[in-house]
């Protein structure tokens, strides 16, 4: 919550946050559990200025997998293919053990 509440702040004072701010803010909402979080702030990142990487994507992804949200993973994985960020072999194996997981 802190790491959410922290990229709130910085959008409010008028400071673009960079990727490195939005996957630090991801990978604690997958530490965290808050995988709905984590998808929330990969989407917003498709609209800022600091288009998501490839370690914005499996960061998600693996919240995803982590939350058993297999779904969520391949949708993911599915939009990764469409972006500028191509999927790589942590994409797949994450995507997977999510699937395996259900």
């Amino acid at each position: 919550q802190r790491a959410l509440g922290l990229l709130v702040g910085m959008q409010h004072n008028e400071l673009l946050p960079s990727v490195i701010s939005y996957n630090s803010t991801i990978s604690a909402c997958e530490k965290a559990g808050q995988w709905q979080h984590a998808v929330g702030i990969l989407l917003l990142m498709q609209h800022s200025e600091s288009l998501p990487n490839v370690i914005s994507y499996n960061s998600t992804i693996s919240a995803c997998e982590k939350a058993g949200q297999w779904q969520h993973a391949v949708g993911i994985l599915l939009l990764m293919q469409h972006s500028e960020s191509l999927p790589n072999v942590i994409s797949y194996n994450s995507t997977i053990s999510a699937c395996e997981k259900a």
